[in-house]
């Protein structure tokens, strides 16, 4: 019987403790077992519009028009677009909407979600419709910011300037893995 000598067994301990290590960073796998549930209301104002007036900073006449459009005249909120996710490779299930705010602000509105903890999981919209969106977000696509839970309602500030007539789907998206969790169609509210 040959013995393993220790300069054989010390290098390859520590091989396997680095590949464990790196597998537990990627993979994250204690996300499988966990859920981070966000309940947001309806935000009345986009964040930098409320910050300008919290300021003292006097709003233009025209604001809340945006890319030529008269002035809004509602203080009501209006939602522009919305649909239900759909499952790709996690159990994806709520709504998304895109909704105008009173100040003329966007946000995505991600409402009765219910999907998967992952490392690195995004928010999107996208130009390719929910199906297609399952092998890629397609050129033009923005992200929105990270995923503030896998439970729950939940609100994205659209960039400024963003036509939302221009994307096709909200995407759950993980960055690490390229990978689509769910998307949801958005199809224009008629009022």
């Amino acid at each position: 019987m040959s013995r393993v000598s220790r300069r054989t067994v010390v290098p390859l301990l520590l091989g396997l403790v680095v590949a464990a290590g790196i597998g537990l960073y990627l993979f994250q796998p204690w996300k499988a077992f966990t859920d981070t549930t966000v309940n947001e209301s309806l935000p009345t104002a986009s964040a930098p519009k409320a910050q300008e007036e919290q300021q003292g900073q006097p709003r233009s006449e025209s604001a809340g028009a945006t890319d030529g459009e008269a002035p809004m005249t509602s203080t009501r909120p209006k939602a522009l677009a919305e649909g239900h996710f759909v499952t790709h490779e996690h159990d994806t299930t709520g709504t998304a909407r895109t909704v105008r705010l009173a100040d003329g602000g966007q946000v995505l509105r991600l409402e009765g979600l219910k999907t998967s903890e992952g490392p690195d999981v995004r928010v999107y919209l996208s130009p390719r419709g929910a199906d297609s969106a399952k092998a890629g977000l397609g050129d033009g696509a923005v992200e929105l910011g990270k995923l503030k839970g896998n439970l729950g309602n939940q609100n994205y500030s659209v960039p400024a300037g963003t036509d939302l007539s221009t994307f096709r789907s909200a995407v759950i998206w993980c960055a690490r893995f390229s990978v689509s969790f769910g998307a949801a169609d958005l199809a224009p509210v008629t009022s």
